[in-house]
Order: C-alpha cells, then structure tokens, then sequence
C-alpha cells in the first residue's frame, strides 16, 4: 500500500501521521501471521514491518486532509495491534530504544538489576549502561567467561559444569543465582553460550542459554541464532534484555504493574 494525497508545505510534509508499534519477543514471522488479516483488509493506512537484532517494528501510516485527519485514520489500526501483541509491544515511541523500555521501566519501579556475562562479554551491560539515567538502577557487571571465573565469582557448582557443561540451562540458572547472592540486585541477568565459530561441549554454535532471577525466583530460556560470531552475540544481548523485560512484567505484575494488591 502506497501513500497518496501527500501534501507539502514550506515546513515540509503536513498532512503525514504514523506510530511505530515496537516488539521484542517474537520473530519477525510469527509477527507476520498474527497481523496477516490486517495486513491483507487495511484499505486507508500503510502498515510496514521492519525486522532488526530481536526486535520487530510495524510502523503504521496514514495520509489525509491534514495530521488530525491521518492520526484518525491510523488510531485504529495501532489499537488492534496492542490487542493482539499486549506486553510484547515495548514502545510506540519512534525514539524510544529496547535498552530505554527496560531501564524506565526499572526506574519507575525503585528495581536494581546486575548482569553476568559470558558469550556476550559485557554487551548487555553496555546496552543498559548507554542509557542515561541507569545508574538509578544498574549495580554491576561481571565477565564470567572462563569456567574458574563462573566457579569462583558466582559460585556457579563444579557438578553442573561437569554434568551439564558451561553452555546449559542449569549453569545460567547457577549463575543468575550466584549473581543475586553477591550483588543483591532486586533482578539478576545471565548469559552463556557459544557464540562461534566452532562448535563446543558438542553443542553447537548459536545455542544461547539466558537466565533471570527475581526474588529468589530463577527462570532460563533456551535461543538457538544463526549468524557470525558478533552477529550471535548480538542477538543474545537483544534477547537477554527481552527476557529481562517479560519476567519484570510478569513477575511484578500483580503488584507493581496492576492494581497494587497481589492475587
């Protein structure tokens, strides 16, 4: 669908209006299906997708009369898409970045948050500390990348590295639980995987395990990316301030985020 009736003016276009409805969470394909229907009925508005490093953005357009008429045109169509993809949609502020999303929502909550690294090597961090503001609610950062350093900094157990390997549920969840003992921080994040080139622990490259502890509360996913080495690490970096993001909102929910009184 094209835009028409475009009108200029000295100032530029006026008669233009258009959100971007921002998502984290699910795959630009997913995505596709589930706005299928929208994609295939609108008649008055444009309706884009753009896929980047975990996250997909619809960006929704109208040309009208003027900016009133177009911003009419398009509140339906933003409005369906919060229907169908709630607490996936992280912004529809054009300005507004996955990192910002999660550290705003930390500051508005009175929540730190501490990271440990491995595969990532400081990235995620590096995301939430590129947000002015965070050091509200950012303690600290570790690099835990050789198996002495998870031992001995989080206190990741020797058995589970041994039974299960470095790249596993079991030692991301030691290590989002490690974390918490030493930082005290209200949510602890920790990845490790393998980023590449070769496959390790005959796993293989691209399997990214990611664990977030709330309040004594530890819950890990499992990605599997495709890509080169920085590529991989990039995704994982992206996925992990997602899965940061869906466990705040799901964990707190019923009490920060809702009604304030626990269910």
């Amino acid at each position: 669908m094209k835009l028409d009736k475009i009108k200029r003016t000295e100032e530029g276009v006026d008669n233009i209006y258009s959100r971007t409805v921002k998502i984290c969470g699910i795959s630009e394909s997913k995505v596709t299906a589930m706005i299928s229907d929208i994609l295939e009925s609108e008649k008055e508005a444009t309706v884009d997708i753009t896929s980047i490093v975990g996250e997909v953005h619809i960006k929704v357009s109208a040309a009208a009369e003027d900016k009133k008429a177009a911003r009419k045109v398009i509140k339906p169509v933003v409005s369906l898409l919060k229907e169908k993809f709630g607490n996936y949609i992280y912004t529809t502020d054009e300005e507004v970045t996955l990192e910002q999303a999660v550290v705003d929502l930390l500051v508005a909550n009175g929540l730190t948050v501490s990271c440990a690294e491995s595969c990532t090597g400081g990235m995620l961090s590096a995301r939430l500390i590129n947000v002015p503001g965070v050091s509200e609610v950012y303690k600290s950062g570790y690099i835990t990348y050789s198996n002495k350093s998870k031992r001995k900094i989080l206190g990741v157990r020797r058995s589970v590295i041994d039974k299960y390997g470095v790249i596993s549920a079991e030692t991301a969840k030691d290590m989002a639980k490690g974390l918490a003992a030493i930082t005290k921080a209200d949510i602890c994040v920790s990845v490790t995987g393998n980023a590449g080139p070769d496959a390790a622990e005959n796993k293989e490259v691209g399997l990214v395990y990611i664990g977030c502890c709330i309040k004594g509360k530890t819950a890990v996913t499992e990605a599997h990316f495709t890509g080169e080495r920085n590529e991989i690490r990039q995704a994982a970096t992206a996925a992990a301030l997602s899965f940061l993001r869906n466990n705040m909102l799901e964990y707190y929910s019923r009490v920060t985020f809702g009604n304030g009184e626990e269910e």
